[in-house]
């Protein structure tokens, strides 16, 4: 009797945990306590969300209204216990450009298209498919991103008097050089004291807020003093005290396929960055995210925020850990933060005119410094060439060239890297000697030879055999090809061993059709043994089992190599 447990169905791969949890019973002490975890979060995300908005290319007010409307929705939606939503910094650069080349109504409709594609990508259950993006992809294009944040926050650190910053990275360092005579020593000074605020309170009190406390008392000064400083007031004006009516975006087809790059890439990092956040939460609390329903929740977000005149959305790692480490029960507490959020825009939104820049770009460069991730890079520096290769490739186009070139070019990389190596573990081994495979652990060539001397033991005369080791890919077969080739007599029964062969893709299947062909046209006959339930399936369906003769074991394949032999 089969007592294996039936696989749950498809709908529940989208229940919101927001709806499990209520479920599984709710208390006011939970209520209370996600209540203080909200309002931590919303501490941290207040100045943070003003901060990447303006790195961004736009006015602060559009960040906080996208960590109200996609904070919430992330939050009540999404696949994750602890998630929460808003700008991050992995779209400021992708941002900048499209608002410098589209204008901002073309930055709404790449978000809502991105929101469509990661609605999709959920419901074709994709989200599983993120955990094969490579590690050195990903810490190359942040660590651009990382230096493309840090240099956008030259100007407002040192106070240069600049009319545009480019947005060509080149380009804006010569610029920068070029106004370098405005530095002002009060600007700078304020940035430096913000910047060892923040630092010294994650040193010594990090439980604090410490860009919260260092744009206070930055306002403070600047306001008692009346520093010569540029505040969101004297650059942006006043903050509106509440949520902009939704507007949806001129559409036509020349502005959807003119920003679908820009829409892929938006959904490409928030779907990577959302899950990475909710496997970073998974690991501090022992949960388990819903990575598909995660998807289609970040993307009804993106395109909620993206009417309400937003920016795009994903989760946050640094402000989901903060919701955990604060005691979070439950997906309310990323609600809540969301709606401290709006109410700080109607009761005090005036307030934030105070804030100076110079405070805030103290806040970017601290972001910068986290998401470059020095740490990892190291450790991936001391790997394997090709993964150094790969993250440095993706990490000089994101800051010299585009960051949709840099991922393009350094996924294809790694994977023509990953079928590289794939097929130096493939070997075919013969009587005499294990052919096509790196020598380099000489331990599994050894035992492979002595397989190879086993395997022809009991073989009658003109009879050959040869045994195929790891996949059966495309990637291998032209080295599968020129080895079989070198057989210089075609003999009376050809047995083919494919034991540990675990995968054969459509490619590999044609190669062996060809090679079975090559040998009924010689009069010789091809006996396969050993498929296993992948390769059998893409043979039997290629009707390639049609013209071989099968067996499933490497003893039947001598007998019945005998009775052939005997015939003749």
């Amino acid at each position: 009797m089969d007592r294996s447990r039936p696989s749950p169905p498809a709908w529940q791969l989208f229940i919101p945990k927001l709806y499990t949890t209520l479920r599984q019973g709710y208390s006011f002490a939970a209520f209370r306590q996600d209540a203080i975890a909200g309002l931590t979060v919303a501490i941290v995300a207040l100045p943070l969300a003003m901060a990447l908005a303006i790195a961004s290319g736009t006015t602060p007010d559009k960040g906080l209204i996208t960590a109200v409307i996609a904070g919430f929705l992330i939050s009540a939606l999404g696949g994750s216990r602890f998630q929460i939503g808003g700008p991050t910094g992995a779209f400021v650069v992708v941002v900048f450009a499209v608002i410098a080349e589209h204008g901002y109504d073309g930055l709404v409709l790449a978000t809502l298209m991105a929101g469509g594609m990661l609605i999709l990508a959920g419901l074709f259950r994709l989200g599983t498919w993120i955990k094969y993006i490579p590690e050195p992809v990903v810490i190359g294009f942040t660590a651009g991103i990382a230096v493309i944040i840090f240099s956008s926050q030259i100007k407002d650190i040192f106070g240069l008097e600049m009319a545009e910053v480019p947005a060509d990275f080149l380009d804006k360092l010569e610029a920068l050089w070029a106004a370098r005579a405005s530095l002002s020593p009060v600007n700078l000074g304020l940035s430096l004291a913000a910047l060892a605020v923040i630092l010294g309170l994650r040193r010594f009190a990090p439980k604090l807020p410490g860009f919260l406390i260092a744009v206070l008392l930055g306002s403070v000064i600047v306001t008692v003093f009346h520093l010569p400083v540029d505040t969101i007031g004297s650059r942006f004006g006043a903050l509106p005290q509440g949520l902009p009516t939704p507007h949806w975006p001129d559409v036509s087809w020349a502005r959807l396929q003119a920003l679908l790059p820009s829409a892929f890439t938006i959904a490409f990092l928030a779907g990577v960055e959302s899950l990475l956040s909710a496997v970073v939460a998974d690991g501090m609390t022992g949960g388990r995210h819903r990575s598909n329903g995660e998807l289609v929740a970040q993307g009804v977000a993106n395109s909620a925020s993206a009417l309400f005149g937003g920016l795009p959305a994903t989760g946050a790692i640094a402000r989901t850990a903060t919701n955990v480490r604060a005691g979070a029960r439950s997906p309310v507490a990323g609600m809540l933060h969301a709606v401290f959020l709006l109410a700080f825009m109607v009761i005090a939104g005036s307030l934030a005119s105070y804030i100076p820049l110079a405070c805030l770009a103290a806040i970017l460069i601290v972001v910068a410094w986290n998401m470059s991730e020095i740490d990892r890079i190291r450790h991936l520096m001391s790997g394997p060439w090709g993964d150094r290769l790969v993250l440095v490739i993706t990490f000089a186009l994101t800051v010299l060239v585009d960051l949709t070139v840099a991922i393009e070019v350094g996924v294809v990389l790694a994977a023509i890297l990953f079928m590289h190596r794939m097929a130096n573990v493939v070997a075919i081994s013969t009587g005499d000697t294990i052919i096509s495979r790196d020598q380099t652990d000489s331990a599994t060539a050894n035992a492979d030879q002595a397989e190879a001397y086993a395997q022809r033991r009991n073989l009658p005369a003109g009879v050959e055999v040869f045994a195929l080791n790891g996949p059966l890919f495309f990637g291998v077969v032209g080295r599968v090809t020129e080895v079989l080739d070198r057989i210089a007599e075609a003999p009376k029964v050809f047995i083919l061993r494919l034991d540990d062969v675990p995968l054969i893709d459509a490619a590999g299947a044609s190669k062996l059709a060809d090679f079975i062909g090559k040998y009924r046209r010689q009069h010789t006959a091809v006996i396969l043994c050993g498929l296993q339930s992948q390769p059998y399936g893409v043979l039997q369906r290629m009707h390639i089992l049609d013209h071989v003769t099968y067996v499933a074991t490497f003893d039947q394949a001598i007998t019945e190599a005998r009775t052939i032999i005997d015939k003749e």
